[in-house]
């Protein structure tokens, strides 16, 4: 059957993806922190952005081309890093990065990815980001930036809001370790979801090689320390200083959710700031991503490219972002929902429904650019007190 017509939303994808996928794996993608209020936040704050649909137009051709950071994209919408993304579905950073380079939209690999920048950086080309959680040793920093900028990464994105690791209940109750040490009820769970054993079998156990590399190198680590153990860094105003001077591309800093820290990153040399709230899995009590992106947008005037994330799973929340102030967004757990429901070929399919909702909206408004959103809102439909 035609994916359109079976998945042609990004519930629909979701829905085939908890199908397929163990629920150690389900638990590790779907899951937030506490009591996870934010990822209703964020889907609330979105929806009462409303528009005033348009008559009388005449025909509209929509444009969503996007010059974003010195490139041109396909649309305004490209792939957030999500780490072990190939525990979610064998091959991810590779069927993501493949999409995206065949898609002209942004792909971002996270340093605890299950892949290699050398092996995903020619994948993804010149629509590769990386991103980076803050080493605590500066001559491991600035040998993964040296990494990503000769495996052809442009861009590069300091993740900021994790100065510690959160608790996600969700996943202690499934008894899932990063990397994942299987158990008698993980097996049990495995061998009920045959296509993504074989393909875990193919591809391998997932590891966060990039991190395993530095530490069978750290003669300081603890004999069973985990990987992430030289990640476990609370980077400071110094720190962003030190990796600006490192990185001579454009740097992306994200999880930005306070105003005034706004003109501050700035003028430490950010070329963007990422509006977000981590998707709710590192702090239970934080604003919808959208506020905060509105408040932001106020402190920095039109100039200072943003990026947001945050609950998008349509064009319309598209949309709805680029009203509020966001220059492009980001969707992280929505391609991998897609991967998990129809393999290598959902990412694809994803970025269909995504354009498509983005025409079919745009032509409902009468905008040719998505970037004229903001001309069609309704005043009274966001109500600021309410995000």
């Amino acid at each position: 059957m035609d994916p359109s017509l079976r998945y042609p939303a990004v519930s629909d994808l979701k829905a085939a993806c908890k199908r397929r996928v163990p629920w150690f794996v389900w638990e590790y993608l779907d899951s937030a922190t506490g009591s996870e209020s934010v990822k209703p936040r964020n889907r609330a704050a979105l929806e009462r952005v409303l528009f005033r649909p348009a008559i009388l137009r005449g025909p509209v051709t929509p444009d969503l081309s996007t010059r974003f950071l010195g490139t041109d994209y396909a649309m305004p919408v490209g792939v957030a890093p999500v780490g072990m993304s190939g525990l979610i579905w064998p091959g991810a950073e590779a069927a993501l990065a493949g999409m995206a380079q065949a898609t002209r939209i942004p792909y971002t690999l996270s340093t605890v990815a299950t892949q290699l920048p050398e092996t995903i950086g020619p994948i993804a080309g010149d629509m590769g980001w990386f991103q980076l959680y803050p080493p605590k040793d500066p001559v491991i920093r600035a040998d993964i930036l040296d990494r990503a900028r000769k495996a052809g990464f442009r861009v590069l994105v300091l993740t900021v809001d994790l100065p510690g690791p959160s608790r996600r209940e969700r996943q202690l109750r499934a008894q899932l370790a990063i990397p994942p040490k299987l158990t008698p009820s993980m097996l049990w769970q495995v061998a009920q979801r045959p296509s993504w054993a074989l393909g875990t079998l193919r591809a391998g156990t997932p590891r966060l090689r990039l991190m395993e590399e530095y530490l069978k190198l750290d003669g300081n680590a603890p004999s069973t320390a985990h990987p992430g153990y030289l990640l476990r860094a609370a980077p400071d105003w110094d720190y962003l200083h030190a990796v600006r001077k490192l990185w001579d591309g454009p740097l992306v800093i994200k999880g930005v959710m306070d105003a005034a820290d706004a003109p501050r990153l700035r003028e430490a040399g950010a070329d963007a700031l990422w509006v977000s709230n981590h998707g709710g899995r590192q702090f239970d009590g934080a604003a919808a991503s959208l506020s905060a992106l509105r408040e932001i947008r106020a402190a920095l005037g039109p100039d200072m490219p943003l990026i947001y994330d945050g609950g998008v799973d349509s064009g319309l929340d598209v949309l709805r972002a680029l009203a509020m102030g966001a220059d492009f967004t980001m969707l992280g757990r929505g391609w991998h929902y897609a991967l998990g429901a129809l393999g290598p070929r959902g990412a694809g399919h994803l970025a269909q429904i995504l354009r498509d909702d983005l025409i079919a909206n745009m032509i409902q408004m009468g905008l040719t650019r998505p970037d004229q959103a903001a001309s069609q809102l309704v005043a009274e439909g966001v109500a600021r007190d309410q995000m």
